[in-house]
């Protein structure tokens, strides 16, 4: 459909006139202007456009709806085309739901929601107005601070600049975003090549430098799991095993990753209760001779008693915990995760082994040291979740540096 079309650069002048001081309004707008932007990049110019969602118009218009998608707004006021999700057919269909809710609401109001929704954010006036000029509209993470430089919150985004403007809308979704936005003194950011590594950053820098508005991702609690004895007569034959306590070699037999031992507990006793374990040999009553309490109602199949095979007791521990079971590391070695960006052209390669994050490079020259790093395996939940989510995506570049070097 495109082979006999112009390259970008071809109609680049022309679009910016149509462009210039106009509004660029289209659904979903974000998406289609990012690539605009990204484009004007490769050919040395900054686009600065005002820009007005349709999405946005139709939640603040119709708020009754729980939907405001294209699809949605065509079934709602009765819209048809023939040319979905085709250019000009997408864009007659968004001037005739405009139209449609002029018809309905009166041009009045289609202006006030454009106006309320242009409106751009006042920065508060103890901070520089200078930094809307350099902050970029790429993926990173951000970070606040108030008096004496004091680190209240860190943040990401796919979009740095709108993502650090809406903390200044008036509209705050909570009353924590209302305190930060109050107490914000100066802004600083950190860009990445997308926002997989500005997760892992801002986990990163969230742990390390411990900000007062970040409870969520800070280390206030230490993890726990739970780790099986290979020997079907031990007692207990589960061990609860704190994260600092967590070696590599343990990993095929953990299970779960529990916020505190209380959580771990209440885990392990419903198993019991669900598959007719014995508490005893989980250790979850004290150890003594003779049949467990649930055994005498008939709520453990009795491996306490002697009538279930401490083989067959541990087979069915070993299913019951399965759903819980921590991967194993499914590579030799070394691997990375390179990400890069079209927005401003970063590319960062992570490295990872045995669910740990070793470092982050953005020169293949810098490749050499890094994976002469020895891995100090110290396990995080929030990496592990991560990692374990981007290895699902077909889209990114894993390299298996173990066999690169076979």
């Amino acid at each position: 459909m495109v082979a006999s079309a112009p390259l970008f650069s071809e109609v680049a002048d022309t679009l910016l006139t149509y462009l210039e001081g106009a509004v660029m309004c289209a659904h979903n707008v974000r998406f289609d202007h990012s690539f605009l932007k990204a484009e004007y990049k490769r050919l040395d110019i900054t686009m600065r456009q005002k820009v007005l969602c349709t999405v946005k118009i139709s939640r603040l218009l119709y708020q009754g709806f729980p939907s405001h998608g294209l699809d949605a707004i065509m079934q709602r006021h009765g819209i048809t085309t023939v040319a979905r999700h085709r250019a000009m057919g997408d864009v007659e269909t968004v001037a005739a739901f405009l139209q449609i809710a002029q018809n309905e609401l009166g041009a009045l109001r289609i202006k006030e929601a454009a106006a309320q929704l242009m409106q751009a954010p006042t920065l508060p006036v103890h901070i520089d107005a200078t930094l809307l000029e350099d902050m970029p509209e790429s993926p990173g993470v951000y970070l606040f601070y108030g008096e004496k430089s004091l680190l209240l919150y860190i943040g990401k985004s796919i979009n740095i600049r709108a993502r650090v403007l809406s903390h200044f809308s008036s509209d705050h979704a909570s009353t924590k975003e209302m305190r930060i936005g109050q107490e914000i003194r100066h802004v600083e950011w950190i860009e990445t090549a997308g926002d997989f590594s500005a997760l892992l950053l801002e986990s990163k820098l969230v742990k390390e430098r411990q900000p007062i508005y970040n409870r969520q991702l800070r280390n206030e609690r230490q993890l726990c799991s739970w780790k099986l004895n290979p020997d079907p007569t031990a007692h207990p034959l589960v061990e609860l095993v704190r994260e600092a306590d967590m070696r590599a070699e343990d990993l095929t037999n953990l299970y779960g990753t529990f916020r505190s031992k209380k959580q771990a507990v209440e885990v392990l006793r419903k198993l019991a209760e669900l598959h007719a374990l014995c508490p005893k040999y989980l250790g979850l009553e004290a150890w003594s001779a003779g049949p467990c309490f649930s055994s005498q109602i008939k709520r453990c199949k009795g491996v306490c008693s002697g009538h279930e095979p401490q083989v067959i007791h541990h087979i069915r521990l070993h299913t019951a915990l399965m759903k819980h079971k921590i991967k194993t590391w499914p590579y030799l070695g070394k691997i990375g995760i390179r990400e890069k960006s079209r927005v401003n052209n970063m590319t960062q390669i992570h490295i990872f082994e045995h669910w740990c994050l070793l470092g982050s490079i953005s020169h293949e020259d810098e490749l050499d040291d890094m994976l002469a790093v020895k891995t100090n395996f110290k396990f995080d939940l929030d990496t592990y979740k991560l990692l374990i989510k981007m290895l699902n995506h077909k889209s990114i570049q894993v390299i298996d540096y173990a066999k690169s070097s076979a």
